[in-house]
């Protein structure tokens, strides 16, 4: 009888901690990770995770290996030629598909009426492409008779003449003052190359990144930019910093905090990374990249370094360019507003970028033509970052992202949608609906625990009394 008691009380604690671990938001069993938390790399990461696609990736378009890490597991798409066959995305999926050196190609969004959806695309030449400063790529997204959203966003290559991926972003956005965009129904998706003249033929890899910001809980006081801001750049933070191994895509970026950070780069090579910023907030970065070990004297490589900072739907907020000679080089990118919900109404892409919280992406290229003038490296590389202000309470959004918690730092976030629950939101600074689903479920598991301890307690003495 003994050995048999001891057999349900271990089935019972079974029991309780699946029930526990079942409850939704218990701390310590099945608490939810925001999405950039997953996507995330370890600091220890393998740098193999900056140079190659991930093995569970599909396989390259390209004829020669991609520079870029792709989403893992991201399903595959064709872009159609016209937008009879085109395939449709889901905001919160990411994709991989290709992009052909000539014309067009479409892919098809149903959307709601409510909701502003943003895409992203990342296209990816070959690492041993020929490419010219001005070609690039273009996306847009269009309604059916084929009118655009809002303005086509185009990234090219730039001085460095290197091959790189290029990333571009378009949305239809509500409220919009353009009234085809509107309403539910289906848009269009149009990406391609532009200025193609002395570069090869052949298809560039591309990832598609859809994201769906739901409506707010309360409509926005004001639809005009902030006037003023503190735009002074604050002092870099000092200090030889820590190392870090940056990623090899948006999806595996290395997570940084404010500090100091060094890491190696080599010719041909981008590095990702991402940093937290909050409703409020303010990011700053630069960039120093070491002098070649060789010296180089007399090269000269025009944009050879290329630093950029990409909004949490990879919109573009700011980058710049620095030539390099051989000697330590240092960068900066301009200063940017604080994260706030009324900046999406200025023209400034370093304004209108800084539209919501979440994690912030620094890119870090160093063009193939360093090799060619001061040898294979590796260079070193150092960045600092500074995120300044406290951070706020966020406008509260009356449904969730997709995906899920993009647009907050943190499990709970701050008012951006958060942990929400039938469509609430914690739009009160983290206290409100994320709290209270946090605090219910870790009540009922309690109380569950209590219960289920309570019958064994009375089941074991009836039944030592009964022996």
């Amino acid at each position: 009888m003994g050995r048999r008691t001891a057999w349900w009380r271990v089935a019972v604690v079974g029991a309780v901690l699946g029930a526990v671990a079942g409850a939704p938001g218990t701390p310590g069993f099945a608490a939810s990770v925001s999405p950039t938390t997953v996507t995330s790399p370890s600091a220890s990461a393998s740098p193999s995770s900056s140079t190659s696609a991930s093995p569970s990736s599909s396989p390259s378009s390209s004829a020669t290996a991609s520079s870029y890490a792709f989403a893992e597991d991201a399903p595959s798409v064709t872009g159609a030629t016209d937008t009879a066959d085109a395939e449709r995305l889901e905001p919160g999926t990411t994709y991989r598909s290709s992009l052909p050196s000539d014309g067009k190609i479409y892919y098809r969004l149903v959307l709601d009426g409510s909701s502003t959806v943003y895409v992203a695309a990342t296209a990816v030449p070959p690492t041993d492409a020929a490419v010219t400063p001005t070609e690039g790529v273009r996306v847009s997204v269009q309604d059916a008779d084929g009118r655009s959203c809002s303005a086509a966003d185009t990234a090219s290559i730039g001085a460095g003449r290197s091959p790189r991926p290029l990333t571009v972003w378009a949305a239809r956005q509500l409220p919009s003052n353009r009234s085809l965009c509107r309403g539910a129904g289906t848009y269009y998706v149009v990406v391609e190359r532009v200025l193609r003249t002395e570069s090869a033929p052949g298809d560039w890899d591309l990832e598609l990144a859809p994201v769906s910001e739901p409506r707010l809980r309360k409509a926005a006081s004001t639809t005009s930019a902030p006037e003023a801001w503190d735009s002074a750049t604050p002092s870099p933070p000092g200090g030889e910093g820590e190392r870090r191994r940056g990623g090899g895509g948006f999806g595996s970026a290395t997570a940084l905090k404010q500090g100091v950070w060094r890491d190696e780069v080599r010719p041909g090579q981008t590095l990702f990374y991402e940093v937290p910023v909050d409703w409020g907030q303010q990011v700053y970065a630069t960039a120093d990249l070491s002098s070649a070990s060789g010296g180089g004297a007399g090269g000269f490589v025009p944009g050879g370094v290329n630093l950029a900072l990409y909004n949490p739907v990879r919109g573009l907020v700011d980058d710049t360019s620095i030539s390099y000679n051989g000697s330590r080089k240092s960068g900066a990118l301009a200063a940017v507003p604080p994260v706030g919900y009324d900046n999406r109404y200025a023209v400034s892409d370093r304004v209108g970028g800084m539209r919501f919280a979440g994690s912030y992406y620094l890119v870090v290229h160093l063009a193939e033509r360093v090799g060619e003038e001061f040898g294979d490296g590796p260079f070193g590389l150092t960045l600092r970052v500074e995120v300044t202000g406290t951070a706020t309470a966020g406008p509260g959004y009356a449904g969730q992202s997709e995906p899920s918690g993009i647009f907050q730092v943190g499990l709970l976030g701050r008012g951006s949608g958060a942990a929400e629950d039938a469509g609430a939101s914690d739009g009160d600074g983290g206290g409100g609906a994320g709290m209270k689903l946090v605090a219910a479920g870790g009540i009922g598991a309690g109380t569950l625990v209590l219960v289920v301890l309570g019958v064994w307690v009375v089941v074991g003495r009836r039944r030592a009394a009964g022996a």
